[in-house]
């Protein structure tokens, strides 16, 4: 593919390729793993897009670890490059969002509306500040816990259940799957985008500026400043209401028994990216 700045920015026969990564914060020193990884595709002159998750367990061979550890040992280019190597895409620009950011833009934003598709309890969700505490000597360490519960349907969610709804990991069924959480994730990213390109929203100069602000402190991007302007223009010009998404799930992806890392991990059933790439392909065709 031929790499052009049509525009203003850059792009590849029109399509222009961003790289999405929701980090814990730098609490820890493993703060900058990757939670959540997904791949966007705009395509200015379809005005289509694509909204891909990758899961955060799947093992690269070239790093030798999963690929949540790209962006934590080796900065943007790192992951860029290894998101490029699995999907067989280029990937244009990069975005690192501290979840916490999350939070912030969605009280900013007065709540956002998440239409829940199946309901679930996970009674281990961690609260923050006892990762360490002893619980009084209960072998259980129960006090680490809260129990969080979420119905079907339509709901408005303020910032902190928001973050309890694409954080949790522990739910009990379906929805306790790295690939059901990937879905919530997705589910949160557009209902965000819906609110924000409401006229009330983007219109309004103090609630923007706020947004603004929260981007500034939260997101570390390797978008110049003088792109923005295009950015905006190219986010305004995509159908939003017919994003395709998806996700590289159970079709592509296989958990082997007694991996040589011995830790959890996913791969390609094919054993290579080959499969994956013509999955990736399809959906931009």
């Amino acid at each position: 593919m031929k790499l052009s700045f049509f525009g203003g920015l850059k792009n590849h026969d029109g399509r222009t390729n961003f790289l999405v990564l929701g980090i814990r914060g730098f609490e820890s020193t493993d703060g900058d793993l990757t939670d959540t990884i997904i791949f966007l595709s705009l395509d200015k002159k379809s005005t289509k897009a694509v909204l891909l998750s990758i899961p955060r367990d799947l093992w690269v061979e070239s790093l030798q670890a999963k690929v949540n550890t790209a962006y934590h040992y080796g900065g943007f280019d790192l992951a860029k490059k290894t998101i490029s190597e699995i999907l067989g895409q280029p990937v244009d620009y990069m975005l690192v969002v501290n979840f916490e950011s999350f939070g912030k833009m969605i009280d900013v934003l007065g709540g956002v509306t998440v239409d829940v598709q199946r309901a679930f309890d996970d009674y281990r969700y961690p609260i923050a500040g006892k990762e360490n505490d002893l619980c009084d000597g209960d072998k259980e360490l129960k006090c680490r816990y809260e129990h969080i519960h979420f119905d079907v349907g339509p709901q408005q969610m303020d910032g902190t259940t928001a973050l309890k709804y694409i954080r949790s990991r522990n739910a009990e069924g379906e929805e306790g799957t790295d690939f059901s959480r990937s879905a919530r994730q997705q589910q949160l990213l557009l209902g965000l985008k819906q609110k924000i390109l409401t006229p009330e929203v983007y219109l309004n100069f103090p609630k923007m500026y706020q947004l603004f602000e929260v981007f500034q402190e939260y997101l570390t991007v390797d978008i110049n400043r003088w792109e923005y302007g295009n950015l905006a223009l190219l986010l305004k010009q995509i159908a939003w209401n017919q994003v395709k998404v998806a996700a590289l799930d159970g079709d592509l992806l296989a958990n082997p028994q007694n991996h040589s890392s011995k830790q959890w991990v996913l791969l390609p059933k094919t054993g290579n990216w080959a499969e994956i790439q013509k999955y990736v392909q399809g959906l931009l065709d």
